[in-house]
């Protein structure tokens, strides 16, 4: 039932996608791996942290599903230090685990099927997981540029 929930959020923004805050190490240039997007149904929740490509961060995990000239959209499970884009707004849709998170300059519950808006320019992350890890759709309009991501603290 979470995946009928799941599924229409991302095509919502499957015009453009995003990968997790460090997509910068993942993503060189985003706009230059753009391909034409393909029919696929992917299920989130069966994605595993063995599924998901290690990051410079310890401990965030992402894979990237889709890229475009638009957007990005990513899976990535864990944690990352509170930082901002000045580039590029971030939606995240919670997929599992419950705790806190940064956003902006206030701490937000986070529980599975909450949906954070984060337009440029804000901070964000710096999660404290209550139960499991987190697992989120990252999506980034536009794609994420080399060097976006701004650490705080």
């Amino acid at each position: 039932m979470r995946l009928k929930t799941i599924a229409p959020i991302a095509l919502a923004f499957a015009a453009g996608v995003l990968a997790g805050p460090w997509a910068t190490e993942l993503l060189r240039d985003a706009h230059a791996q753009a391909v034409p997007l393909a029919p696929a149904a992917i299920d989130i929740a069966a994605l595993t942290d063995a599924d998901l490509s290690a990051t410079p961060n310890p401990d965030l995990r992402s894979k990237t599903l889709v890229v475009t000239d638009q957007a990005t959209l990513a899976v990535q499970t864990g944690n990352v230090a509170k930082h901002y884009h000045a580039k590029s707004d971030e939606i995240q849709y919670i997929v599992e685990g419950t705790g806190t998170a940064w956003l902006g300059d206030r701490l937000v519950d986070l529980k599975p099927g909450m949906l954070l808006v984060i337009p440029k320019g804000t901070a964000h992350a710096g999660t404290v997981p209550s139960s499991g890890r987190f697992k989120a759709i990252a999506i980034k309009v536009p794609p994420q540029a080399n060097g976006d991501t701004v650490l705080l603290e």
